[in-house]
């Protein structure tokens, strides 16, 4: 009898799989919270690999909870409407008018192309916004804004820009219970009853910590914190995290995504990971193989 030994391909399919037994048995029962947006969510392909991804995760025993963003496409819907769009500090300027198109383009286009994806990858998923059933009560955002010029800082009223003060998990827990996977948009509501527009990952962080997720995602558009040399640095504390802004590593738009993933830590999240979106699977990578894909930031390391 010749012996024909299987496929090289193969044998790395099978070796793959008996790599991920022990992350699969660890994260069995648990609740992962994904931010998705930027580049991933406008290439189809990344679409589709995303929606394949969710549905492994609750497939193989996961709660996973995706909380999108949206602001790109916002943009081009003021735009083809002629609504001017004006920032500060990062955070759109939202009227009253303005509040509403958001809202539009976040709980509706967007958040059911999301549903309807993972729906074709066999998944089941309902989408909602943080104003079904109380599930983010907001209050308003005050930004402060430098003037160098005049050496004083004035308040800038940001209008329906708010951030999350409450989270009640009931309806994300229901859904989880029923196979059914959350599809947040980053919209809720406040005591005076106005809807807010919350940045996606402030609203996927304070998520992540009621829900005492042991993952909290940001899928980015950048591979992670990078070191000063360019290189990944894939273990973070929140020690660390504080250094590196001090020295100067972490800068720019990194800043509020590393904040968030502390804030999270600290509210009792196991740990969060600041990941590409533009790699394929690039969850799958992260929690299912022992080097990861991306910057994690815990108390305890990988």
């Amino acid at each position: 009898m010749t012996y024909h030994r299987p496929d090289s391909a193969l044998l790395a399919k099978a070796e793959t799989l008996t790599e991920a037994l022990p992350y699969l048995q660890r994260y069995a029962g648990k609740t992962f919270v994904v931010k998705y947006g930027g580049h991933a969510m406008g290439d189809p392909e990344l679409q589709r690999d995303f929606a394949e991804d969710v549905v492994l995760l609750k497939q193989v025993g996961i709660n996973p909870v995706v909380v999108h963003g949206g602001g790109p496409q916002i943009g081009s819907m003021l735009k083809r409407l002629g609504v001017e769009s004006q920032f500060v500090n990062g955070l759109r300027v939202t009227d009253a008018e303005t509040a509403k198109i958001a809202e539009m383009v976040l709980a509706g286009s967007i958040n059911k192309d999301i549903v309807g994806w993972i729906g074709q990858a066999g998944g089941r998923a309902v989408g909602i916004s943080g104003k079904d059933a109380g599930l983010v009560l907001a209050e308003k955002v005050g930004v402060r804004d430098p003037d160098p010029l005049q050496g004083i800082e004035r308040h800038v009223d940001l209008g329906f820009v708010g951030e999350p003060v409450a989270v009640d998990r009931r309806i994300l827990d229901t859904l989880s219970a029923a196979d059914i996977i959350p599809v947040v948009a980053p919209v809720g509501i406040g005591a005076d009853g106005q809807t807010y527009n919350i940045n996606a990952d402030t609203m996927a962080g304070a998520i992540a910590s009621a829900m005492g997720a042991s993952r909290f995602f940001l899928l980015t558009d950048v591979a992670g914190v990078l070191d000063k040399q360019g290189d990944l640095m894939s273990d973070l504390s929140p020690a660390d995290v504080l250094r590196l802004q001090r020295d100067g590593t972490i800068t720019g738009g990194m800043i509020p995504k590393v904040q968030t993933c502390v804030a999270a830590v600290q509210s009792g999240v196991d740990a969060a990971v600041i990941l590409d979106g533009r790699i394929p699977h690039a969850m799958l990578l992260e929690i299912f193989t022992r080097q990861g894909a991306g910057t994690l930031v815990s108390a305890r390391g990988r």
